[in-house]
């Protein structure tokens, strides 16, 4: 199944829907408001294909990787974690890492700065707010790009840099917010730092798992322009009827995602919904669409979502591995062949990234619809 995206025929939703949808036109997602609202407004309403059901969802079986084993140069356990990877990629492209070398007393301080920030006045997170066209700073569903089938959710972005001489995110916290957030900046300077290491280390597991020459990936990725992201997901009296973020894949290269406690996220399996339940002991780690290109297609990108509750706020941390801008996304000589011809063209991350910010709403087919927006605009530029 393929799941498509289509803008919202208000005459297609509820009358009640539709005269609240009227009466209510926030200009900021107001949490003390609209998570108190039995009747919610008419643009956070998705069709009904792709709500979400009131059934019980089943897990997702993945696998559990152990770095510190991966590490050790046991080659049973090096073995054994190509093998489990290589299938989990090629499947549905999600798994989790444990015994990953970041503390623990870390990932909780960076989950209660995510719920300090979110908590702050309005005109506080507004300093943060996203401009037009840009990927980073504070967003809500109400200053995105899209007018119908709303995200119930607020997001701060912001970049990180994979030198360890860079103070990129104290500096961002310290600009954009003040004085008054310098913890969160260390914070999550420390956090990205982490981050960059942990993902340097899977993309060597990802080459090794596609018989790919050894530091080729982590290579390609010094010197990444990585992307941090802070999810709040705020109650909503009707879950059935929104999404905390909608049906996508992710076009960055790895996301390696930190749950709390609350379940929320989805990932589209054999044609069904299944659920990743969060444990504090694991990072999600999943292929985003830049690495399906640079596997030459061999490791899928796969649908994923997050739904919301009635009861309580959800949150998480994810990070966003992606090239430095003046790489080349290709893949390796070992991974294209007579039986395997190339499948995308080279591109360059900003491109992509233009690509999926400025004209195409994420789905299943973006490195397709990508591929051919690049061969016109080529054409173009030529004729």
């Amino acid at each position: 199944m393929v799941m498509h995206y289509m803008i919202i025929d208000r005459r297609s939703q509820p009358r009640d829907d539709a005269r609240e949808g009227e009466q209510t036109k926030p200009r900021h997602f107001d949490e003390a408001i609209l998570s108190h609202q039995l009747t919610i407004p008419r643009q956070f309403i998705w069709p009904e294909y792709e709500r979400p059901t009131s059934e019980i969802v089943p897990e997702l079986n993945f696998p559990v990787i152990d770095v510190a084993a991966f590490l050790s140069g046991d080659p049973i356990a090096l073995a054994r974690t190509t093998r489990l990877v290589d299938e989990a990629c090629r499947n549905h492209g999600f798994f989790s890492v444990v015994n990953h070398g970041v503390d623990r007393n870390l990932i909780e301080k960076a989950h209660r700065c995510n719920e300090y920030f979110f908590d702050l006045p309005e005109d506080m997170k507004q300093r943060a707010m996203r401009k037009p066209g840009e990927l980073c700073g504070y967003a809500s569903s109400f200053n995105g790009r899209f007018s119908s089938k709303l995200p119930w959710k607020e997001t701060l972005s912001f970049q990180c840099s994979a030198e360890k001489s860079s103070n990129i995110v104290e500096e961002y916290f310290r600009r954009t917010l003040g004085g008054e957030v310098t913890t969160m900046g260390k914070v999550y300077q420390e956090y990205c730092s982490k981050m960059n290491d942990l993902s340097l280390t899977i993309m060597e597991i990802l080459g090794k798992s596609l018989g790919v020459k050894q530091g080729h990936f982590q290579e390609l990725f010094q010197g990444n322009e990585s992307i941090m992201r802070l999810n709040h997901y705020p109650p909503c009296q009707r879950p059935d009827q929104t999404l905390g973020t909608g049906p996508h894949c992710d076009p960055t290269s790895l996301a390696i995602l930190h749950q709390e406690s609350i379940n929320g996220l989805q990932v589209f399996v054999d044609g069904e919904w299944r659920s990743i339940s969060p444990n504090f002991n694991e990072f999600i780690v999943n292929i985003g669409d830049t690495f399906m290109a640079l596997s030459n297609g061999i490791y899928r990108s796969c649908l994923h979502r997050a739904v919301v509750n009635k009861e309580i706020s959800r949150n998480s941390l994810a990070f966003f591995l992606c090239p430095n801008k003046d790489k080349v996304v290709a893949p390796p000589p070992e991974l294209v062949s007579p039986d395997r011809p190339r499948k995308y063209p080279d591109f360059k991350w900003p491109m992509f990234l233009q690509f999926t910010q400025k004209h195409y709403r994420a789905d299943t087919k973006t490195l397709e619809s990508f591929a051919n927006w690049l061969s016109n605009a080529t054409q173009s530029k030529s004729g």
